[in-house]
């Protein structure tokens, strides 16, 4: 057995090959790997800013770029550019992935960061419509990142901390998302909000849309610089040799020594039940919360007497910072605890049903003022949160279990295509059913916001109901083959 072991270590460990020393370093981790984690949170949230942070300030960009002949045509075009990102970024999912499945994670990565860096910069210093669609869309089109990144997380950490590794990419992504807007309300128009810093003739003062979009490209550049340092996942070799004994095959899993990597058609990625069932329960997933957050802002800002909450923009800033701090708590903290207890699959059903439960009760959350009113909101808004991520994590678990290291790229790609479509239909979806149920509040069966929570309620229940078997399966990858030389 000794000499087997070191036949396999000499045979299969490859001294340049980066992909074999990483493995290496995941034997003798020992302890929380600190760094690690930091570079998953970073390169995710240099990715995420851009989404999020022209949302408070494209309606009076559309208006400044004097495309729309009526005020009432702003929302149409500021429509387009907002679904512009994420049109090119479903477009190209998959060709990223297989690209990062040949030629490496890192380059990917770097690849990615690089379009941040540019286009978002352009984008911000955008003279016509035109020019904000195309930089937003080949922001999209060539960001190609985040499925590899995944795919990344699992492969950079050892058993134990997978779970924590992708509730970090959650996290970092859910932080993105509330931060982008932060940014972009408080950066937007300074030489309006902050006179006497910014002068009206400046650069500033002259596209006052380009420093949100400046600073998060700059944070982009920084983490740009870090990403050439990160070491690279993938192994650069095949593996030739392989044994049979089921002792062997326990050191080959424990040392998580890779199958042989022959070229497979990616089109058997959709024969993968494991896979495509645990995507499609991530899209339905996806598509809710992307629903969600384009419900409660337009719920949180509309009039009492239509059901809302009558907060301002600045109101919901807040309630999306605390937000924010708790989602770090819960994901960092609760979830890699209670994953290991349960399970990807028992955190996400539980995590599901609380969720229905709690928009049930939005509704009568409207009832309430005051102080009593910002801490029920506030609350139920750091729990929703919580629990849409918990659930998501777990979707990412499954998705990358489900295949080999060689077609995590690609099996990520497929994920985030079909995502990027239900997250580009879930804002017009949600908006159109938002004004419908505006003008129905003396309906006699789920009058004026009831029938929105009932609506997302429904989709939260479907999602539900497919993590249970038959529809969600799960599988263990492969038993590798291996070959004893001599």
């Amino acid at each position: 057995m000794e000499n087997q072991e070191a036949l396999l270590k000499k045979n299969d460990f490859h001294e340049d090959c980066s992909g074999c020393e990483v493995e290496r370093k995941k034997e003798l981790q020992r302890g929380l790997p600190i760094k690690e984690l930091c570079t998953i949170w970073v390169v995710v949230l240099a990715t995420t800013l851009p989404i999020s942070s022209l949302f408070p300030y494209l309606y009076f960009m559309i208006r400044d770029l004097h495309i729309a002949k009526r005020e009432e045509d702003i929302g149409y075009y500021a429509g387009y550019v907002a679904s512009a990102y994420m049109f090119g970024r479903a477009l190209t999912s998959v060709f990223w992935g297989i690209v990062s499945d040949k030629y490496g994670r890192k380059p990917v990565i770097i690849i990615g960061t690089i379009t941040v860096v540019v286009f978002n910069t352009l984008f911000g210093l955008s003279v016509n419509f035109w020019m904000a669609i195309s930089t937003r869309f080949l922001l999209g089109f060539l960001n190609g990142l985040l499925g590899p990144l995944k795919a990344y997380a699992v492969e950079i950490f050892n058993a134990e901390y997978q779970a924590l590794a992708l509730a970090s990419f959650s996290t970092a992504w859910g932080i993105g998302l509330i931060i982008g807007p932060v940014l972009g309300g408080f950066l937007a128009q300074p030489a309006d909000k902050y006179p006497a810093i910014f002068s009206p003739d400046s650069l500033f003062g002259r596209f006052p849309y380009f420093l949100p979009c400046l600073v998060t490209s700059l944070f982009a550049l920084v983490v740009l610089i870090f990403c050439f340092r990160i070491p690279e996942t993938l192994h650069n070799h095949k593996i030739e040799s392989s044994i049979s004994a089921d002792d062997v095959y326990e050191s080959l899993e424990s040392a998580t020594i890779k199958e042989d990597q022959q070229p497979t058609s990616k089109w058997s990625l959709f024969r993968n039940w494991s896979l495509m069932s645990s995507i499609i329960v991530y899209c339905v997933f996806s598509l809710h919360d992307m629903s969600y957050s384009e419900i409660f802002s337009l719920w949180a800002v509309s009039p009492p007497k239509f059901g809302g909450l009558g907060y301002t923009t600045d109101g919901v800033g807040e309630i999306l910072a605390v937000s924010g701090f708790g989602l770090l708590v819960s994901q960092l903290g609760l979830y890699p605890v209670v994953e290991r207890a349960l399970g990807p699959i028992r955190v996400a059903q539980i995590c599901g049903v609380l969720s229905i439960i709690l928009l049930a009760s939005y509704p009568y959350i409207a009832m309430l003022s005051g102080s009593v009113l910002s801490v029920v909101v506030t609350c139920a808004s750091v729990m929703k949160n919580a629990l849409a991520t918990c659930i998501i994590t777990g979707m990412f678990i499954l998705q990358n279990n489900a295949v080999e290291q060689h077609e995590r790229g690609a099996a990520n790609g497929i994920s985030m295509t079909l995502m990027s479509f239900c997250k580009a239909l879930g804002p017009a979806g949600a908006g159109t059913i938002f004004s419908w149920a505006q003008k129905r509040q003396d309906a006699a069966f789920l009058p004026g916001n009831q029938v929105i929570f009932f609506i997302l309620n429904v989709m939260e229940a479907v999602g539900v109901v497919l993590t249970f078997k038959p529809f969600l399966v799960t599988r263990r990858p492969p038993n590798r083959r291996v070959q004893v030389v001599g």
